[in-house]
């Protein structure tokens, strides 16, 4: 039984991916609910059957009450078979039909609906670009990952397990009191207005409220996130607390954007009791007065004194649910803010796979500059030929990380053109253009999971003997056998911690290289790609890279000047210019900047501040 409900809904199933989903709050949420379009319709019908089963029951206990004035024995003989009837309903066919509620609610939707969400929300950001990602926090991206999921189920939730069943109640209570006597349904029409002045004013304070909260909660998140990510950073430098002040900052504006949200409920509690005295009192006490006047039968002011009290107690649930349904909506609407927001570097409609037969790269006028006056590439234009060797060096802020990642379209060039193999990299789907490169980088960061795992991302098919012999070129095997985490897991099992922090620069830096070994793509990308490691490693990585280069055509960036002298250009990028190009000796030769790098290198690192 439970399978079946909780199968009801694949939150995994095929819908047709934008790169600009809806970004208001109810197309965005109509949007995901497609495929429980059927589920939500039955769930409706059920809250309804289920509010209506209780207003029955309330008016049949006034009955009951009428029935029992009369000679027992009479009673019996006249009424007992339905009295039985409505028992067995009570006690057989209402279980089942609120079982079936139930199941909907919390086996069908809560789950799977939540889980549909998460899932798109990830698909969706993990599309985005690099540059995407570089202008936010990552805990604040993850946080509202994770937090607007269960929103929008507490919603839907609410949907039907409160909003469409007090509907339904209300509507019920109000044909069992006008049936009863048309007159007791004034007080109630009264409280009803005054309920519903309540809640508008609830609802627009509501909403505004719980988005400032949750987007200082998201705020918190990524703080916090920040300086465990960095805690190496704090440590160092002594900033234990400053980080506390930063994090305070934020807890303390999350504290007041909540006290806030609390005032709005105390309010509303405390109108809320006040206008159920007056409901109470109506209702009842009117009743009480067509009694007296013959009116009304006990039965009749029974029921409708039960129907009151339920109201009553109904009351608060119901603009709990109301003021949850909307304060979660606002949790939605601030997660919108991540989740929602349009894939800012696509593939062109018809983009094709990377044909990659030669291996030459054509840079024609590229220019970009972040948006910015100054700063990265400036009108730069070279080629490089199938099989080519160059060198990239410069000064820090020279351009040479941005044309790496215009190369592998981290970004769109604002001027000018990339080509490989004559094809605008543009036009070419972005997968199939970064599968055709390796990339070892200087920052070289590991994901949180076993060597086995970080280095098979390089080739996942790759088998267990390509990868050791990767590792072993990397000049790797020997230090990941003797490895060993907190869990027990040892080799190429253990886990290296996040971004791979259990591991020393040089052996994370190895990890790399033998992840870039086994992708053995045509193109390859070297940003300082020894610099973690000792020279006695390097003189032995070398080798290595050397060999990696053979047929390949790569672009070497390095400050240690040696590592790239035997390049077969050179190029020297200056505020985003090449002002210099040719071999070593003979950018040695014209005793440009080139000759001055070299000249004021102490131990082959280049003098980024060596003037002109």
């Amino acid at each position: 039984m439970f399978r079946f409900f909780e199968n009801l809904v694949d939150p995994y199933c095929d819908y047709p991916e934008t790169d600009t989903p809806p970004t208001r709050l109810w197309p965005f949420l109509r949007d995901y609910s497609k495929p429980f379009k059927t589920v939500f319709w039955l769930a409706a019908i059920m809250s309804v059957i289920v509010a209506a089963i209780e207003i029955g029951l309330i008016y049949y206990m006034g009955r009951v009450v009428d029935l029992l004035t009369g000679e027992p024995a009479e009673v019996w003989a006249n009424y007992g078979t339905e009295l039985i009837a409505l028992a067995v309903f009570v006690v057989l066919l209402r279980p089942a039909l609120q079982l079936a509620d139930v199941l909907l609610l919390n086996n069908t939707i809560l789950p799977n609906f939540g889980t549909l969400i998460r899932w798109r929300s990830h698909k969706h950001v993990l599309r985005q670009s690099v540059g995407w990602f570089e202008n936010d926090f990552a805990g604040r991206i993850a946080n509202r990952i994770m937090q607007t999921p269960p929103a929008a189920g507490e919603v839907v939730f609410q949907v039907f397990d409160a909003i469409t069943f007090s509907i339904a109640y209300l509507v019920g209570a109000a044909v069992l009191l006008f049936a009863a006597d048309a007159r007791l349904l004034l007080p109630l029409v009264i409280w009803f207005v005054l309920y519903g002045l309540l809640i508008s004013w609830t609802i627009k304070r509501v909403g505004p409220a719980s988005q400032a909260a949750s987007d200082a909660r998201s705020t918190v998140t990524g703080r916090v996130v920040d300086s465990y990510s960095n805690i190496h950073s704090v440590k160092m430098f002594a900033h234990h607390e400053k980080e506390l002040d930063y994090a305070k900052e934020a807890i303390e504006n999350t504290r007041k954007t909540f006290q806030v949200e609390m005032r709005i409920y105390t309010i509303m509690d405390a109108a809320l009791v006040t206008l159920n005295g007056l409901l109470i009192v109506g209702v009842v006490g009117w009743g009480i007065a067509l009694w007296m006047q013959g009116s009304a039968s006990v039965g009749i002011v029974a029921a409708a004194t039960a129907l009151t009290l339920r109201l009553n107690a109904m009351t608060g649930w119901i603009m709990w649910a109301l003021t949850t349904f909307f304060r979660q909506l606002g949790v939605v609407a601030e997660g919108m803010e991540t989740i929602a927001q349009p894939i800012d570097l696509v593939d062109a409609a018809n983009a094709a796979p990377l044909r990659l037969e030669q291996g030459e790269i054509q840079i024609r006028k590229l220019s970009h500059h972040y948006g910015r006056e100054a700063g990265g590439l400036d009108n730069i234009s070279f080629t490089i030929k199938p099989g080519e060797k160059i060198g990239l060096i410069g000064r820090s802020g020279a351009g040479k990380s941005t044309l790496v990642k215009l190369l592998l379209r981290f970004y769109d060039p604002e001027k000018g053109q990339i080509l490989i193999d004559g094809q605008d990299i543009r036009a070419v789907t972005q997968d199939s253009l970064r599968s055709r490169i390796g990339m070892v980088q200087q920052d070289s960061s590991l994901l949180h999971r076993s060597v086995r795992d970080n280095i098979l991302y390089g080739r996942p098919d790759a088998t267990d003997a390509q990868m050791i012999e990767a590792a072993n070129q990397a000049e790797a095997h020997e230090f990941i056998l003797d490895l060993q985490d907190p869990q027990g897991r040892t080799g190429y099992d253990a886990h290296v911690g996040e971004r791979g922090v259990k591991l020393s620069g040089g052996q994370r830096q190895r990890v790399t290289l033998a992840r870039v070994i086994l992708k053995d793509a045509p193109i390859l990308l070297l940003d300082e790609a020894t610099s973690a490691l000792d020279s006695e490693v390097e003189a032995a990585i070398q080798e290595t890279l050397y060999g990696m280069m053979q047929g390949k055509t790569v672009i070497a960036i390095a400050h240690r000047l040696s590592t790239i002298a035997q390049m077969d250009r050179i190029l020297v990028l200056d505020q985003g210019r090449i002002v210099e190009e040719g071999s070593h000796s003979d950018l040695l030769a014209s005793q440009g900047l080139y000759a001055q790098f070299w000249a004021r290198q102490s131990g082959g690192f280049l003098n980024p501040e060596a003037a002109e």
